[in-house]
Order: C-alpha cells, then structure tokens, then sequence
C-alpha cells in the first residue's frame, strides 16, 4: 500500500509535493502523540525559537516536505533525481579532499534532503554508506531500491559495515555517514549538544582519525518553491582533537553550526537526548 501510494506522489512535479507536503506537516503536528512535544523542546533545548520569529511554524511545514520528498527521491529516475539538484557549493572542497587520496567522510546531518546527498555523489563516483534494514520487508525493499543506485553501495550496520567503509577510504573513496544519531552501546560519549549531554557516535571520529580521510559537513538544503536542492560541501571550521569524547564534541558543534544556518530544515523531532540501553550513566556536572 505505501509503495503503490509513494509511487503515485513520485509523478507530481516537486512544487506540488511540497505544497501537499505543508498540509502533511500541519496533519502530523495535531495527531496526538510525543512528535508535537519533542518538537517542542529540542526547538527550545537550541534556543533558535526564541531568535528565530516563525520558526516553528516553518519547521512544521518543512517536515512535512521533507516526507513526501522522499517519493520523488526513491522512485524517479535516477538522472532526473540527480538534476533535481541546482547548486553545489563547495564542491571544489569535495575534489580537493577526493585528489588528497585517502578518502572523504561525508559527515551528513538531519538537515533538509539528506536522501539526496548520496544518489548525487553516487553519479560521479562510487559512494559508501551504512544502512540499517526497515522492520517491513516491502519498506526494506523500497529503501534499497531508492537508495542503491548509480555507483551507491549500501552496508549493514555492523562490524563488516565498518569494515567496508574503512576499505573504501583506503581506496581513497567517498563514505557517507549521519553524526547526530544517538549512538549505539559501545560505540557512543555524552558529549554536549545545543547546551545538552547526548550519546554522540564515535565511529565517525574513528574512521577519520585512523585513515587520514578528510571529513566535510554536506546538506542538501530544501529550496523555496519546489525549486530543487542546493548541496553544500563545507570543511569543517576545527581540527578535531585526538580525545574521542572531545572530537565528538566538536563533531557536535559542527552540526549545531549548520542547523543554525538551516534552523526551518532540521530534523527536531528526533528523540537526540534519549539514553540507549546499555549506555553509561549521564555526567554530573552539566555540558560547558
């Protein structure tokens, strides 16, 4: 049923899918449940709301763009998804990290249409990236579909996945991974976000740390209009510290920094500050 009705929304043209997109965001926010509440305060968690006039209001409708989005993204034809995006500045940050030979770590926030970023890498050169499996076998198969194509390979989120990324930055390729996850046991530090403890992944600063690759801060950012997408290819603005706890931190200020460019496009209603199991217990003294 959901791909027969993704299918169908893959024919509108994108100003009309962000237009229905709008109407979905307003329906989701009044449906009762945690999404209106975690909104609420992650959006006051980052204090953006109380500088920011309208900003809720934007984020709603954005949300609700960004979910329809996503028919056009998996389900169009891949050279069209790829002409979907009008700009790309900093790219010349991309071929120069590519050129330096030990790879790119595409560190690829929750911010406008990240579902793009690697379909467009995936047409210029092979691209890497972990993939964890939908619980629904018919949703699994669509996620593949959209998102294995041109040179895109997917691995499982799991040792042999970690091993594949690490193999193809020794190739001196492009790997892709989401920073602002909540880490899984093992492989997370609390580390500060938007004046808040949260367990932050650590296997991005690994892979940097042990293969030299040149990490970049890429997000697609969502025109006005239905316009397209405009991919940004950002250094990072710190040399990340040798301290794993540390250099997620920075890791973390990163993806502050370009949400506070983006403040209407990133994903709020994620669950950031939630304590997996199995994680240690929170610091005592509240985040500098």
């Amino acid at each position: 049923m959901i791909n027969s009705v993704l299918r169908l929304f893959s024919l509108l043209p994108l100003p009309v899918l962000h237009g229905l997109g709008v109407l979905l965001g307003w329906l989701i926010w009044l449906w009762p449940g945690r999404h209106q509440q975690r909104v609420r305060e992650n959006l006051s968690q980052s204090g953006l709301i109380q500088t920011h006039p309208g900003l809720l209001r934007q984020v709603i409708q954005e949300t609700g763009k960004g979910l329809l989005e996503i028919a056009a993204v998996w389900l169009r034809p891949h050279e069209k998804v790829v002409r979907l995006v009008r700009d790309t500045p900093g790219w010349a940050n991309f071929e120069a990290a590519l050129a330096a030979g030990k790879g790119v770590v595409v560190v690829a926030p929750h911010i406008g249409c990240w579902e793009i970023i690697n379909l467009y890498l995936a047409s210029r050169q092979p691209f890497t990236a972990m993939y964890k499996p939908a619980r629904k076998p018919a949703v699994d198969a669509l996620m593949r579909q959209g998102r294995e194509r041109g040179q895109a390979r997917l691995v499982p989120t799991d040792l042999s996945g970690v091993k594949a990324l690490l193999s193809a930055l020794k190739r001196g390729e492009a790997i892709g991974v989401l920073p602002d996850q909540v880490a899984t046991q093992g492989d997370g530090v609390w580390a500060p976000f938007f004046g808040r403890w949260a367990y932050t992944p650590t296997m991005t600063v690994r892979l940097i740390q042990s293969t030299g690759a040149t990490p970049l801060m890429v997000y697609a950012e969502r025109l006005p209009w239905g316009r397209g997408f405009r991919i940004h290819f950002d250094p990072l603005e710190a040399i990340l510290p040798k301290d794993r706890a540390e250099a997620a931190a920075a890791l973390n200020r990163e993806v502050e920094r370009v949400a506070r460019k983006l403040p209407a496009q990133y994903m709020w209603s994620y669950a950031r500050y939630k304590r997996p199991g199995g994680a240690e217990p929170l610091p005592d003294e509240p985040p500098q």
